[in-house]
């Protein structure tokens, strides 16, 4: 099954997910990766791209970053601003409903990343796109479904993780992606890749049953002062 992942597929999820609980999209921790891999960052301006219920924009506001977080759903939205005033982040966050395939920010950022989300547009092509708003020496973090063989539908979620797709589902073909994939689009004379990792670790979600998760990370440095171009010897 091929999915749209448009503005009524997202707002069809959110509204028929579930708020609360382990394993729920509304009421999990941030992904375990947004900590490791910028805990050395200093603070400044962040974009969370597609950032379903907030918990990664809620955890950056609550390490000192400023933080615009954007998602296509409404109903995310709304969740994600209950869970900012809860957390007493709230003034350092905004929230913009805004499709990421045609959305532009205007600005630059220190810190650009996004978990798991699918736009309408290709994933590949869509990293491309944010990898544009980070500022020179800011940092690009991608955290999305690994692509394997598993990877051919089934699931339908945003929450794999903290975005899942349920225990025993796996995301579509098309909403994943390999590290070598994702870094062969950064030019090497404007970026240094930081992490570029393929792992597995699992989740426990609703009612304590197991879900293997495959995860691609990929953090990249975008350079203050571009390489030169390497030259083709003969």
């Amino acid at each position: 099954m091929t999915h749209g992942f448009d503005k009524e597929y997202w707002e069809q999820h959110w509204r028929h997910g579930s708020a609360d609980g382990p394993g729920s999209m509304g009421g999990n921790p941030p992904n375990p990766y947004l900590a490791r891999e910028t805990s050395e960052l200093v603070p400044g301006t962040a974009l969370d791209a597609g950032c379903g219920a907030g918990a990664e924009a809620i955890w950056l506001a609550s390490h000192g970053w400023q933080v615009t977080a954007a998602d296509i759903s409404s109903g995310a939205l709304a969740r994600a601003a209950e869970r900012a005033t809860a957390s007493g982040a709230s003034e350092r966050l905004r929230w913009v409903e805004a499709d990421l395939c045609v959305w532009h920010p205007g600005t630059r950022f220190d810190l650009v990343t996004t978990h798991y989300a699918h736009p309408a547009m290709p994933q590949l092509e869509f990293y491309d796109r944010i990898a544009g708003w980070v500022a020179p020496g800011g940092t690009l973090l991608i955290v999305g479904h690994l692509h394997t063989h598993s990877a051919t539908g089934g699931g339908h979620g945003h929450d794999h993780s903290q975005h899942g797709h349920g225990s025993g589902h796996h995301p579509p073909a098309e909403a994943s992606a390999t590290a070598a994939a994702i870094t062969a689009r950064l030019d090497e004379t404007a970026w240094e890749i930081v992490t570029a990792e393929e792992r597995h670790r699992t989740l426990i979600g609703h009612g304590g049953a197991e879900a293997l998760l495959h995860d691609v990370v990929v953090r990249a440095t975008r350079r203050r002062c571009p390489l030169p171009a390497r030259q083709e010897t003969r």
